[in-house]
């Protein structure tokens, strides 16, 4: 069973000092009998009291306020963990009994909330696909891998190809984009087809450093089969989800999961950086601060004190951000 230790930095620089910066953070990994949270330690500026919580799905969430003047709010995350290996589906249930089951549950909660689509004019040419009659003709589990491996195939892996504006119709039609455009046209396909699929971020931990998704938060879908319950898939790496990713939270898409997001009042001008270490011993530095990455400025007009609308253009900004 590995054990990774996972130093997750961001860091939000300003011109001139903000104040009353409110804040939530999704940043403690599931604990289940598949991922082990040994210890975590949370490091904030201006040391903020942070109220913990679970979020409709779930999720262990954490909210804070740093009322004071700043110019820099930084959250540093350290963590060990012990992930276990799945244990994967037998798939000797029949073909059609295991498509009937999807079809008993489509209206039944929590897997209703799992099959809702996102606003995508392009999802009758998707459909199209779904409904070749390819993938109903085998097993939930063999289908769920072949789509995979479709968006693996199809789509090219480009950072900084796409942005916040970037719409699952343009997504479709550049067939580029990065691990979240990946898991959203996944999600798409295979809520096509009536199986509940849900995202997730995360972490992935390659040891053969062969994987996309490092140095940031990651993402990826877990499908529901079956019989057997949800399983991940990694569509911008084409593989099952096993003990070499390790998970922060679940939702529908990214906007549920994102790791740091928040409103402040003063200057609208900020620059936000993130980077996550992994390391897999222990001698692991836990006080050395991961290489940031890409650093970008984000610059909008606005008065001084930052209205609701443009709090909100930052925390879009923010969430597009801390998934590459």
């Amino acid at each position: 069973m590995p054990r990774f230790f996972i130093h997750h930095v961001t860091k939000y620089t300003y011109p001139e000092a903000v104040r009353d910066s409110a804040n939530q953070i999704m940043l403690y990994p599931v604990k289940d009998e598949n991922q082990e949270v040994q210890s975590q330690r949370l490091s904030i500026t201006g040391e903020p009291i942070v109220e913990v919580f679970r979020d409709y799905y779930g999720n262990e969430a954490g909210s804070f306020m740093n009322t004071a003047p700043h110019k820099e709010l930084r959250i540093d995350s350290h963590i060990a963990v012990i992930t276990k290996p799945i244990t994967f589906p037998t798939d000797d249930i029949a073909i059609e009994q295991q498509w009937e089951k999807l079809i008993e549950i489509k209206n039944v909660v929590p897997f209703i909330d799992f099959l809702k689509q996102e606003n995508f004019t392009a999802l009758p040419e998707v459909k199209k696909i779904a409904d070749s009659g390819f993938y109903k003709s085998v097993s939930v589990y063999v289908a769920v891998q072949q789509l995979n491996k479709y968006v693996y195939e199809n789509f090219q892996y480009i950072k900084g190809i796409t942005s916040i504006e970037t719409t699952l119709d343009e997504v479709w039609k550049l067939r580029a984009g990065v691990c979240q455009d990946f898991a959203h046209i996944l999600l798409v396909m295979l809520r096509l087809l009536n199986i509940p699929a849900r995202y997730v971020s995360g972490y992935v931990c390659p040891h053969d450093n062969n994987q996309r998704g490092e140095g940031a938060t990651h993402a990826w879908v877990e499908a529901y089969i079956p019989f057997y319950g949800w399983l991940g898939l990694d569509p911008t790496n084409n593989c099952i989800v096993n003990d070499s990713h390790v998970r922060l939270a679940i939702g529908r898409k990214f906007s549920d999961c994102s790791p740091v997001k928040g409103t402040y009042k003063g200057t609208a001008k900020q620059s936000l950086e993130v980077g996550v270490s992994v390391s897999f011993e222990d001698k692991a530095l836990w006080n050395e601060v991961p290489a940031i990455l890409t650093p970008q400025a984000i610059t909008v007009s606005s008065s001084e004190n930052s209205s609701s609308d443009n709090n909100s253009y930052h925390k879009h900004m923010q969430m597009i951000q801390q998934q590459q």
